[in-house]
């Protein structure tokens, strides 16, 4: 079960003074076309400050939520330490400039210069749980 996988990065996340974005490397430019539209995207990032061995090897969290058990799972968080520090989110498209190779974001929580991995449009009927379940804590 020990595969290898390739994982191209096709651009960055920009938190800066002129608010969230993305920025696609010039290659990716062409994949925009269609996304005009979509009021949300769900974005693939790399949570690049946690790849490391020690991030990579935490599997289990101290009471990551207040009202949460002392300890949980890595895979029951959204902590950016696991063992793939792939990160996923949600978020409202703002603007795009396709010549450019940017998508303009209401808000990410991923810290600049955060390297992107995918885009995808946000599609309710694929995207959306009508009635989640969660943990009574």
């Amino acid at each position: 079960m020990d595969n290898n996988f390739t994982v191209k990065q096709i651009g960055v996340i920009r938190s800066d003074g002129q608010g969230f974005r993305i920025v696609l490397s010039p290659a990716y430019k062409k994949a925009l076309i269609g996304l005009e539209g979509f009021s949300h995207i769900n974005i693939l990032w790399w949570f690049s400050g946690c790849d490391n061995e020690s991030d990579r090897s935490v599997f289990v969290e101290a009471k990551p939520y207040t009202k949460g058990p002392e300890t949980l799972g890595t895979f029951a968080t959204r902590s950016p330490r696991r063992p793939n520090p792939i990160a996923l989110s949600s978020a409202r498209v703002t603007y795009i400039e396709a010549g450019n190779g940017f998508i303009g974001l209401a808000y990410i929580d991923a810290d600049d210069q955060s390297p992107v991995l995918d885009i995808k449009p946000y599609t309710p009927s694929l995207d959306r749980v009508e009635i989640p379940e969660m943990p009574v804590w």
